[in-house]
């Protein structure tokens, strides 16, 4: 036995491979004890036909390895193509994104030199489900889903990992005073679990103001948690603002696998020219180092790349007059890392980790069933144009459908109240989201109620196109009111 850990390293598209054999050379030449197992992702794979950038071999690879260090790749354009980094995170429950971001003034131009914080998105759910679908001629529809268990895992772990790493505030960003239901779960439990650590500072913020604080203020933040596509808009913005997004690691966490990348793309106008800064591959490689344990290692990297960086030996992306001393190569900034391995940073702070720190572990638990869920409605999308798109017209025609055991209570076009009194300046398309709830409240509805309405609206000439049922969970409900409801 050689005594060194086996990862799996994917070298990816455009500047991929460069980036990912300076990182490597780095790596080598710090004493990390890594033996590597290569695969292939991205565009070569989807070009041959692989729908997920993926081939099914490579699955077992980063199983067998746990740990998976990847440069960018290209997807290809055109429809048919599934983003091979949303694929992997999601099938392999990597549940957390962590993206640290820093700014390194004034050897890196930014307008704020004490930016220091941590971005944490929950990385499985929300509108990164990929649930899309054309209802009618004119509307799509993407389903945002959200679980108690995802909230709660990326919650609980950015609380640890502020705990962790001696954070003192934790602040959540939602849009929960528009969607009351899914980003209003995400806060709701915040709250529930912010009561569990005194000791850190909790505050929430709609992601709206929230990105703008993120622009204009990033040094009042520490560590920010929030859903999928808020946390991946936000730790764009905030990486620019430090300087350059070219900088920017991270990691991807679960629970028996975790990904390690730069938070940039493959940027295949600048590839091959040796040009690329890879020093966004290699802080996900010192995350990735600190992850396995190896943090001695991780701080002779860190610190030899910060004194580079502080002696003037930068790359294109972040070169100036005054400032730099050499403008150097992919390649030979990894150089010049290495020949810095063993000193220190004069001017940043000298970089240290807990050696004895063990990868933060969330367990990740199922809600309770011990809630009743009780029937009381249903929501039918119909596809109709009808007489001049009239909604006192199909609302007749849908009261005709109530029959013995439901009332029509509203019906709405894109989400805004149309009938009754629909307001003549309100635009409709031929999508529309008709409420029924039944007329006796005290007796939960049944299916073959249900199917005894649909029915009835079937027999009408109407066509629906998708049913949502409407529940209460413990008396409370489960399903948003229309805008004007």
């Amino acid at each position: 036995m050689s005594g060194k850990k086996r990862i799996t390293v994917a070298y990816g598209d455009g500047i991929g491979p460069e980036i990912m054999k300076a990182t490597l050379n780095i790596l080598e030449a710090a004493g990390a004890p890594l033996e590597y197992d290569v695969i292939t992702i991205g565009e070569q794979v989807y070009l041959n036909g692989g729908s997920t950038g993926i081939e099914d071999s490579s699955w077992d690879t980063i199983r067998k390895n746990k740990v998976f260090l990847k440069s960018p790749i290209t997807t290809p354009q055109g429809g048919g193509f599934k983003s091979m980094n949303v694929t992997v995170r999601k099938s392999l429950g990597l549940y957390a994104n962590v993206r640290p971001v820093k700014a390194y003034h004034p050897y890196v131009r930014s307008h704020f030199p004490d930016l220091n914080l941590t971005i944490i998105r929950e990385n499985e759910e929300d509108l990164y489900a990929g649930i899309e679908h054309q209802q009618t001629i004119e509307v799509v529809q993407t389903l945002k889903l959200v679980s108690r268990p995802g909230i709660e895992s990326i919650v609980r772990y950015a609380f640890e990992y502020a705990k962790a790493n001696n954070r003192k505030k934790v602040t959540c960003m939602t849009k929960d005073n528009i969607m009351k239901q899914a980003d209003g779960l995400f806060s709701k439990i915040f709250r529930e679990i912010a009561v569990e650590y005194p000791d850190i500072e909790a505050n929430h913020m709609i992601i709206d103001i929230g990105s703008a604080k993120l622009a204009n203020n990033p040094e009042m933040f520490d560590v920010v948690v929030t859903l999928n596509l808020y946390g991946d808009i936000i730790s764009d913005i905030v990486a620019e603002v430090a300087g350059s997004v070219g900088m920017g690691g991270s990691s991807n966490v679960g629970d028996k696998v975790s990904m390690f990348e730069a938070i940039h793309g493959s940027a295949p106008d600048i590839a091959g020219k040796n040009i690329a800064n890879p020093s966004g591959l290699l802080n996900g490689a010192i995350m990735m180092l600190v992850h396995m344990g190896m943090a001695d290692i991780a701080e002779t990297i860190e610190n030899a790349w910060l004194r580079t960086l502080e002696d003037g030996v930068h790359t294109g992306d972040i070169y100036k007059q005054g400032m730099s001393t050499q403008r150097a190569g992919t390649q030979e900034f990894a150089e010049a890392v290495i020949a810095r391995l063993g000193q220190k940073p004069e001017q940043f702070d000298v970089v240290t980790y807990n050696k004895e720190a063990k990868p933060i572990n969330v367990s990740r638990r199922y809600a309770p069933r011990n809630i009743e869920k009780e029937l009381v409605g249903i929501d039918v999308f119909l596809d109709w144009i009808g007489e001049d798109r009239d909604p006192q017209v199909l609302g007749d025609m849908l009261k005709a459908c109530e029959g013995d055991f439901f009332e029509l209570k509203i019906i709405t076009n894109r989400g805004v109240k149309v009938y009754p009194d629909c307001l003549p300046e309100t635009f409709r398309s031929d999508h529309w989201r008709c409420r029924y709830l039944r007329k006796d409240e005290s007796k939960p509805a049944t299916l073959d109620e249900i199917l005894k309405l649909m029915s009835n609206i079937n027999k009408a000439g109407l066509e629906f196109i998708k049913t949502e049922q409407l529940y209460t969970f413990d008396g409370v409900r489960g399903y948003s009111l229309g805008q004007g409801e």
